[in-house]
């Protein structure tokens, strides 16, 4: 290589920890993603929201089939059925603390087409489901006060 070319940066140092084994310690200089880690609070909101937007759907008379379920894709917050279970709905439910930003900002076309993969592994998977002819895409945003209470509550039926 010549002396004047650039050499690419290692992310990752290898350092010796055992016999015939290594360990990869972040290089210092490395861009960190910690911001993108939810904390505590950002989790317990998640949680508080979604447990409001089954409440209120449950109001409207539809039956919770599934929460917070794990594909390989990623996680679905709701799955529900109406009243007759001719429709499976799949909702996206964005939490927000009042004065953040709209709840809209984060329903880009990139995570709705990951909830459709989601919910398609979601229909492959579970058999113990209602057949229903039809399939829907909600989304629901809630708004939370400093004091943990419900400011607002956005419900969109077929959002996408």
């Amino acid at each position: 290589m010549p002396p004047f070319a650039r050499r690419p940066r290692k992310l990752f140092t290898e350092t010796p920890h055992r016999r015939n084994s290594r360990v990869l310690i972040r290089h210092p200089n490395a861009r960190t993603v910690a911001r993108d880690m939810p904390t505590d609070r950002t989790k317990e909101l998640g949680r508080l929201g979604e447990r409001l937007a089954a409440e209120h759907f449950s109001r409207l008379g539809y039956r919770v089939l599934g929460r917070n379920h794990r594909t390989r894709f990623g996680e679905l917050d709701l799955i529900l059925a109406d009243e007759g279970g001719a429709t499976i709905v799949f909702c996206e439910v964005k939490s927000r603390r009042l004065g953040s930003g709209d709840w809209r900002d984060n329903l880009h076309e990139r995570k709705c087409q990951q909830v459709r993969t989601m919910a398609a592994a979601w229909l492959s998977e579970v058999t113990d489901r209602p057949f229903g002819a039809e399939l829907r895409f909600d989304a629901v945003g809630v708004t939370i006060d400093a004091r943990g209470e419900l400011v607002r509550l956005d419900h969109l039926e077929a959002a996408f």
